[in-house]
């Protein structure tokens, strides 16, 4: 089941306090960044948030649950998502300890050589 634009739009709203928040629909679902990092994943209407140490200790009270089918477990976000200071606090703390993406590298041209 595809998540809702609606559910998506209120969960960023929700951590708007962490960083600057973008979400992006990847295969049906989405992945939320927090400044250019995936910090979670929402998928049918549920949300998941990167599971590390500093974020289990923040949300001790998570479950732990794959997003989907053959992922690795993410704490899953219930109650939270209404305690925007832990909930923005947690994404922080996240998105602070996680690399910046590798850049992608460019496209090679498809256009076939003269002569």
């Amino acid at each position: 089941m595809a998540s809702d634009p609606g559910t998506v739009a209120h969960v960023c709203d929700q951590m708007q306090g962490a960083g600057q928040i973008t979400w992006r629909k990847m295969f049906g679902e989405y992945a939320v960044y927090c400044d250019g990092k995936v910090v979670a994943l929402i998928c049918g209407n549920q949300t998941f948030l990167k599971a590390t140490p500093t974020t289990q200790a923040l949300l001790p009270d998570a479950g732990l649950a794959p997003p989907y089918p053959g992922a690795k477990p993410h704490l899953l976000l219930d109650d939270v998502l209404e305690d925007t200071a832990l909930l923005t606090r947690a994404v922080a703390a996240l998105a602070a300890e996680l690399p910046m993406p590798k850049p992608k590298k460019p496209r090679a041209s498809k256009a076939k050589p003269k002569g």
